[in-house]
């Protein structure tokens, strides 16, 4: 089987809002030059970096392709470093399972911000507390908060947001 994308197998498109981190480790003298990684399959995302900063505001959206949603969604930071390999600064993985049952419901016309459903922090998942999928603006939205792994401290905050892609088999 071919290794390309082709519309056939595509569901639709998961963009990720990585909004910000939160109290990530220091990898330089008094702060790190963090960015994100997202990883799916062979797909992988990056952010720009945030200069000197252990609480980064990145608002960077990045997209990914949905052909397989049983793959999970790792997601990395590390700390650029100009002269030697950039420094590893924590991870974490998701499920989107969750998130596509919530679209298959086809909610239409729910008041803004009604909560569709609730996920709980796990061993299945990296989640720093409970993740509401929300109705906001005709669209269902997972905000999140995602324990770094493999490290003393951080966090990373994102939101989910699908987007369906005319001529793919959809959900």
């Amino acid at each position: 089987m071919a290794s390309s994308l082709s519309m056939e197998n595509l569901l639709g498109l998961l963009r990720i809002h990585v909004h910000r981190g939160v109290n990530l480790a220091k990898r330089d003298v008094r702060s790190s030059d963090p960015y994100v990684v997202v990883k799916m399959g062979k797909q992988k995302l990056k952010t720009r970096v945030v200069k000197k900063n252990v609480n980064p505001e990145w608002n960077d959206d990045l997209t990914l392709s949905i052909a397989d949603p049983n793959l999970p969604i790792k997601l990395m930071v590390y700390d650029r470093d100009t002269f030697t390999l950039d420094d590893k600064m924590g991870d974490a993985e998701f499920d989107i399972g969750p998130f596509l049952k919530s679209l298959q419901m086809r909610l239409e016309g729910l008041p803004n911000g009604t909560i569709i459903t609730r996920v709980q922090p796990s061993r299945a998942n990296c989640l720093a507390e409970e993740s509401c999928i929300i109705w906001m603006d005709g669209k269902v939205v997972q905000n999140m908060c995602l324990r770094l792994r493999n490290v003393e401290c951080g966090e990373v905050e994102l939101q989910l947001q699908w987007i369906d892609v005319p001529g793919s088999r959809g959900l």
